[in-house]
């Protein structure tokens, strides 16, 4: 559930660069989403502003870039074609910002630099295995609140529960349904499904 402070019609005509009865227009006509102050206010929440935006191809002004939906994932996936499948399906959305890991060590150094809000995770890959960069995730004190999603051609039984005991809730096999897991990225993101 969004926290953020909502818009007002005027904060949109602004960023819009409209006049506010176009925005007034817009809520009648039910084109954006928006809600009655007990005042008789309209009311717009940032993520309802940002899917307007993007339901009518407008673009989204910086000062909301990296605000409503927008989230940070990091892939890390030792096959080039995987990695590259991934961030295609989450670049479809175009409210995540993605980066590709191609090993362990190299996730470490995107953790910090990148800080991403959630992490697609392979856990099968040579030197540092998925398992073991999890676990670094989740004792990194700056990494508390990052989610994991760990995917694997193949689970052990017992995989999914040494996954679970160290914090990472979604495991996915290879090959993954993308509608899947775009629906597991927004569940974990708190994002609204369009």
């Amino acid at each position: 559930m969004s926290t953020e402070k909502p818009l007002t019609t005027g904060e949109i005509a602004d960023l819009c660069h409209v006049h506010l009865r176009t925005v007034l227009q817009w809520v009648h006509d039910g084109k954006i989403k928006a809600y009655r102050t007990p005042g008789n206010h309209s009311r717009i929440k940032v993520e309802d502003f940002i899917a307007f935006l993007k339901q009518y191809n407008m673009p989204i002004p910086d000062s909301l870039a990296t605000r409503g939906e927008g989230r940070k994932i990091l892939v890390v996936d030792d096959d080039v074609n995987m990695a590259s499948a991934i961030k295609r399906l989450l670049k479809r959305e175009n409210f995540y910002e993605v980066d590709v890991a191609y090993d362990g060590f190299e996730a470490g150094i995107k953790l910090l630099l990148f800080k991403p809000d959630l992490v697609i995770l392979d856990m099968k890959m040579p030197g540092m295995n998925g398992f073991e960069v999890a676990q670094k995730i989740k004792r990194s004190a700056n990494c508390e609140h990052t989610k994991i999603i760990g995917v694997s051609a193949y689970f052990e039984p017992e995989d999914k529960e040494k996954l679970a005991q160290i914090g990472v809730t979604v495991c996915l096999d290879k090959p993954f349904n993308s509608a899947e897991m775009a629906d597991k990225v927004k569940t974990l993101l708190g994002v609204a499904s369009s």
